[in-house]
């Protein structure tokens, strides 16, 4: 069984174009996470059939090595239709944070928001108030800040999107996931 932590590492591995680079160690500091998270959800990935091992030459010798790359079909599928279901959310107090789902900055195109208080993951040192949105993971707005990367916030946000978006907001934010999976192609 999948637990949330199990997609913050699959979403961290689908925003790099070359998954395959990151340890295990790796991944457990940009995601600030303990080491032991990240093998347990590479594990229930595996199982999920999301990862598949790979094997791949080493570069130091003749030995080949066996990596885990995201299958993107099977991500694009769980992430959009699976989600909402076994990770559902509910949005909490008015709290400081850091925008997420339709009000974060990538959506500003898309969306006009209205006075309505936006959906923030609760963060103390973030910068907007709105109402507290619990990330897939607690190490999320810690990471996002600690370790900025574009991509992986994006995607995240996108399944918040999904997760607690109406009809117009999830169907943007699924067209969108797409599209950012498929740029990401690394096949």
């Amino acid at each position: 069984m999948l637990k949330p932590q199990d997609i913050v590492i699959l979403l961290k591995m689908l925003a790099n174009k070359n998954p395959q680079q990151f340890i295990q160690k790796d991944l457990a500091t940009y995601l600030c996470m303990s080491a032991s998270e990240v093998h347990e959800g590479m594990k229930r990935l595996t199982l999920s059939h999301l990862l598949v091992p790979v094997s791949q030459e080493s570069d130091t010798n003749s030995k080949r090595k066996k990596i885990l790359t995201p299958i993107k079909a099977a991500c694009e599928e769980c992430l959009i239709y699976g989600v909402k279901y076994f990770c559902p959310v509910r949005l909490g107090e008015y709290t400081r944070g850091i925008p997420t789902s339709y009000a974060a900055p990538l959506f500003a195109k898309y969306i006009v928001l209205g006075s309505d208080p936006i959906p923030i993951w609760p963060y103390a040192e973030g910068d907007h108030r709105g109402l507290a949105l619990e990330p897939l993971y607690r190490s999320v707005p810690q990471s996002i800040t600690k370790h900025p990367d574009q991509i992986f916030y994006e995607l995240l946000v996108f399944i918040d999107a999904i997760r607690t978006g109406r009809a117009r907001e999830r169907a943007l934010a699924i067209k969108l996931l797409r599209e950012r999976i498929s740029l990401n192609e690394s096949t």
